[in-house]
């Protein structure tokens, strides 16, 4: 049973930093990309950053870029997004997600206020 499970959420302030994890199990992590959306109440799920089954291919959303660094670490099937320079505006739930596979974690809510 594929299991997507986010930490690492939670109120921070402008400028600041938070880093998600998205621990993975039931299948085979290091055979897929992998990929962190986020979601504001009423809007679509939007993709944030994209990273390859091997890590060496990343993507990332223009609003993120230079910010935001996702990666992962295989052998613990765990994968991250570090997220520095933190704006109000990235204030929404963020989701991993395993595109081949179509699972989606249970998101971790990120708030960004002083």
């Amino acid at each position: 049973q594929v299991q997507l499970v986010e930490s690492g959420g939670g109120l921070v302030q402008p400028g600041g930093s938070l880093r998600l994890s998205c621990a993975a199990s039931g299948f085979i992590f290091s055979w897929y990309d992998m990929a962190w959306y986020r979601q504001a109440p009423g809007t679509e799920r939007e993709l944030v950053a994209r990273i390859s089954a091997h890590g060496g291919t990343t993507n990332y959303a223009d609003s993120v870029k230079g910010r935001f660094t996702i990666s992962r670490d295989n052998p613990k099937n765990t994968a991250y997004l570090q997220m520095n320079s933190l704006k109000p505006e990235a204030t929404d739930v963020y989701y991993c997600y395993i595109p081949h596979l179509k699972s989606w974690g249970q998101g971790a809510p990120v708030t960004v206020s002083s």
